[in-house]
């Protein structure tokens, strides 16, 4: 991790023209000025499940993971998410207490916000807290209708509806260089590192496909939401 403070702006960021539209200029500042910009390497963790929160993060630039471990020491992935994104803010309604980690799924620019200063201007902007509240609750309708369509299909489905996910959602492409290894894959999909191999092969050879080491297209997308759909 390193400091990069200044490095990359706050005028034009999202989390601005999103979330704090409907504050005073005042409490923007506030913000700003008691802020972080690090920069975390590749596998580096951002926030720890389980630990006190003193920082929510705003994506800059990058990839995340959203990771759970369970009480049997399971390591899920509940979510992956790209720039730019404001995390942790979930955070707020589980007694100051971080719910998931986030972990750099490749080099990742993030501004961490004071926990403290954030909730003070919830409790006392009712927009600004209406703004945190709908993004919290997008994120995690997204990650639980993940994981509702990951109960309803076999491996063959679940890969799939990653890898169209990961286009669509993350990469934004059909071309893209795969940041998650074979072992977050699975983590992701709910299977085996073996499954995520053989099923990935499979997609290959069948055109679907095209995977050379890191990098993937989606070759054919019908073919591969057919999959999604079917299970």
């Amino acid at each position: 991790m390193d400091i990069v403070n200044n490095s990359f702006g706050c005028d034009d960021c999202s989390f601005k023209i999103l979330l704090c539209g409907n504050i005073p200029v005042d409490d923007f500042r506030i913000i700003r000025n008691t802020a972080r910009q690090l920069r975390y390497k590749k596998n580096e963790t951002i926030i720890k499940q389980g630990t006190k929160a003193t920082h929510v993060a705003f994506l800059y630039k990058g990839i995340v993971k959203m990771a759970y471990e369970d009480r049997r020491g399971r390591n899920l992935i509940v979510s992956v998410l790209s720039e730019q994104k404001f995390l942790g803010c979930v955070n707020m309604f589980f007694k100051d207490t971080n719910v998931f980690s986030l972990v750099a799924v490749e080099e990742c620019d993030i501004c961490l916000l004071d926990y403290k200063v954030i909730s003070r201007l919830v409790e006392k902007n009712s927009v600004f807290a209406s703004n945190i509240f709908r993004h919290s609750i997008g994120m995690f309708e997204a990650a639980i209708e993940n994981y509702v369509s990951l109960a309803h299909r076999q491996a063959n489905g679940r890969i799939a509806d990653v890898l169209l996910y990961l286009s669509k959602n993350v990469y934004k492409k059909k071309v893209f260089e795969m940041s998650l290894s074979r072992v977050e894959i699975a983590e992701y999909a709910a299977c085996s590192r073996e499954n995520v191999i053989t099923i990935l092969k499979k997609f290959n050879k069948e055109g679907i496909i095209d995977f050379k080491e890191k990098t993937i297209e989606i070759k054919n997308v019908d073919k591969l939401m057919e999959i999604s759909r079917n299970g």
